[in-house]
């Protein structure tokens, strides 16, 4: 899962990098990383992947277009609220998806990982500097909110999916549905591109479908508030990465708030295995 993040972080980074090059299409983004994603399963997952199962399997129908539709929603609101609300929304999910864990997979609800949760959710809002913004809540605060529970929800599909799917066939429904959902818009919006901004896009692409695959797996194991907590550590490596590449600076609030990251997230991998949920695996 911590390899997941760090793909993940890459990912945004790279997109960022679009951006800066003006090169940025949402939905040209979300369709390159989709065809990236069925490509590399294709390559590596040829005899394990079934893909007679994405239309024949109700619940891989339902994690495909449930996460294409989540993926374009966190692109949406990344350009309508900024990063810093967008995401500071966006990652409230390890809570709900905890929460909705232990009702549908009745999975333990920990003390410790919600403590942990609580604390990282309070350090991206330190770091992204959420807290003290002027901006009003409206449609768009609502529709990220919405990707969060999307999110949640997609996390704790996985989680069953894992009794009858391979890793390859759970993260290909989202990239055969995300496209299918985002494949018109995205011819509709073409415009052409230097050659260097489809490298960043590929490249973005690579470690979108890296991340993807190792966070599916990882959800095997992991159960869905200690696995997705772990990606709370997406934000803090795309704001360090910010500084390295981007020359942005921490303020003495956005350091502790990368303090608080840390320190959430260190305690759920540090902790001891929860005796319940190792019997559950």
């Amino acid at each position: 899962m911590v390899a997941s993040a760090a793909c993940f972080t890459a990912n945004v980074l790279l997109v960022r990098l679009l951006g800066e090059m003006h090169a940025a299409n949402s939905w040209l983004v979300c369709c390159v990383r989709f065809v990236v994603g069925l490509l590399m399963i294709g390559t590596v997952y040829r005899r394990e992947f079934q893909p007679g199962h994405l239309i024949r399997r109700r619940q891989l129908i339902e994690r495909g277009v449930v996460g294409g539709i989540g993926v374009y929603v966190t692109y949406l609101t990344v350009i309508q609220l900024g990063a810093g609300r967008a995401t500071f929304i966006g990652n409230t999910y390890p809570i709900w998806g905890a929460l909705l864990a232990a009702w549908i997979l009745r999975e333990r609800l920990q003390p410790g990982v919600l403590a942990g949760g609580l604390a990282a959710i309070a350090g991206l809002g330190l770091l992204t500097s959420v807290f003290s913004t002027n901006t009003h809540p409206g449609i768009y605060d609502l529709l990220a909110f919405t990707g969060a529970w999307l999110s949640a929800y997609v996390v704790v599909t996985i989680r069953q999916l894992h009794a009858t799917e391979h890793t390859s066939t759970i993260f290909a429904a989202q990239c055969a549905y995300g496209l299918v959902i985002c494949a018109v818009p995205g011819v509709l919006t073409w415009t052409p591109l230097p050659a260097g901004a489809w490298a960043v896009m590929l490249a973005a692409g690579v470690c979108a479908g890296g991340g993807q695959l190792t966070m599916t797996r990882a959800f095997r194991d992991l159960p869905v508030g200690e696995g997705s907590l772990l990606q709370m550590l997406v934000p803090l490596g795309t704001a360090a990465g910010g500084m390295v590449f981007f020359g942005e600076r921490f303020a003495l609030r956005e350091a502790a708030g990368a303090a608080l990251i840390v320190a959430g997230t260190a305690f759920i991998l540090l902790r001891q295995p929860d005796p319940a949920n190792a019997e559950a695996e």
